[in-house]
């Protein structure tokens, strides 16, 4: 991955992107635990800490500070050495002592839709009535972003870091955590772990309210084209598709269930397979709302009318959906209050007023009906 930082902040108007990897840290998961501090010396127990791992590791105090920092000028076989030497140690620096750059780090597992925009437009909110910037990173695709990201958190040791559709590996939770730099998931690709702060949105219920609206429209071929089996979410909508057949009485066909990867060319290009069914659906449930956009090419190509001959519901509830022929039902998933939370949330944890009365939160959905879903065609 090749790293394209910007030199200052970041906003949604100029997505400047910094080419990083993925993290997945929680904030309570290390403790100090070195408790070794001579009291004739009035060193603190932090400081005994550092000058037992320097020991340790064979090289100086300084040394463990510049790796501490996220100084460049450590070897890598000695960085590694005194980082392992700091997770066993249950090291962590004061967040007293730890002088925060004015930033909020947000990292996307990938940065080219509609849809990252009201993510950032979030996070800019909370980041501008605290006096604070944002930094962009993408991990290229990756849920988990590279140690040089890692690295490059831990120098520029900001307020704290909003990870989405993304996670840490367990080296960059303790690095994170070492730093006293908290970090919280929007939107997990997985399941984050119950001690990683996350916010995410209701995506089962979604998935059901969207495929329900079609079935009590009178649809009984329903199909879906989903979002990455690897994501929480996608299997989650999925789910709810499934629920919402079998609670109908109605068979989860199999063949009209086809995967995406919440892309405008695979809502197209699956959309064509569908629709050129001799027993095509006479309604589909998108994943998201680009996929939707796709499905709607793929059925003018094939001469359909929306929703005189299919009926479409999407899922996100982007801008776009309001201004395409037809208007798009779809699920509405809150991306900008999300973020607002995330944000919130990481800010609260940087500022260390104890635990915040919930970090696992998930914001409600909810179904937006428009133009593009009717009663199924008379057979």
């Amino acid at each position: 991955m090749t790293a394209r930082e910007p030199a200052e902040t970041r906003t949604p108007k100029s997505e400047t992107r910094t080419t990083q990897s993925e993290n997945r840290s929680a904030t309570s998961q290390t403790r100090t635990t070195a408790t070794t501090a001579a009291p004739t010396t009035g060193r603190s127990a932090q400081t005994a800490t550092l000058a037992e791992i320097a020991r340790e590791a064979g090289v100086s105090a300084p040394t463990v500070s510049k790796v501490l920092n996220g100084r460049a000028d450590v070897a890598p076989a000695t960085r590694a050495r005194v980082e392992e030497l700091l997770r066993a140690h249950g090291y962590r620096r004061r967040r007293a002592e730890a002088s925060r750059s004015p930033l909020i780090d947000l990292v996307f597992h990938e940065l080219e839709s509609a849809w990252a925009m009201e993510v950032i437009r979030g996070v800019e909110n909370v980041a501008r009535d605290a006096g604070l910037s944002v930094v962009l990173s993408e991990s290229a695709g990756r849920l988990t972003p590279g140690r040089t990201w890692a690295d490059q958190v831990a120098a520029r040791r900001p307020h704290g870091v909003v990870l989405v559709l993304s996670g840490l590996d367990e080296s960059q939770r303790a690095l994170l955590t070492s730093r006293s730099i908290p970090f919280v998931v929007m939107d997990p690709a997985g399941d984050p772990g119950a001690d990683v702060p996350s916010i995410g949105a209701t995506n089962w219920q979604g998935g059901l309210a969207a495929t329900r609206h079609l079935v009590e429209l009178g649809h009984r071929r329903i199909g879906a084209i989903t979002g990455p089996s690897r994501m929480m979410c996608s299997r989650a909508r999925v789910d709810g598709y499934r629920a919402a057949l079998e609670t109908a009485g109605l068979p989860v066909d199999s063949d009209l269930v086809r995967p995406g990867d919440f892309h405008h060319e695979t809502g197209y290009r699956q959309g064509l397979e569908l629709l050129r069914r001799p027993d095509r659906p006479t309604a589909v449930f998108a994943g998201n709302d680009l996929q939707a956009l796709g499905l709607y090419e793929a059925a003018r190509e094939l001469g359909l009318r929306i929703p005189e001959d299919l009926s479409v519901v999407g899922f996100d509830d982007l801008p776009v959906a309001r201004w395409v022929g037809p208007p798009l039902t779809t699920v509405r998933q809150p991306l900008t209050e999300m973020a607002e939370a995330a944000a919130k949330l990481v800010l609260d944890l940087a500022r260390e007023e104890g635990t915040p009365a919930a970090t696992r939160v998930e914001l409600a959905t909810s179904l937006v009906v428009r133009s593009s879903t009717a009663e199924p065609p008379a057979v």
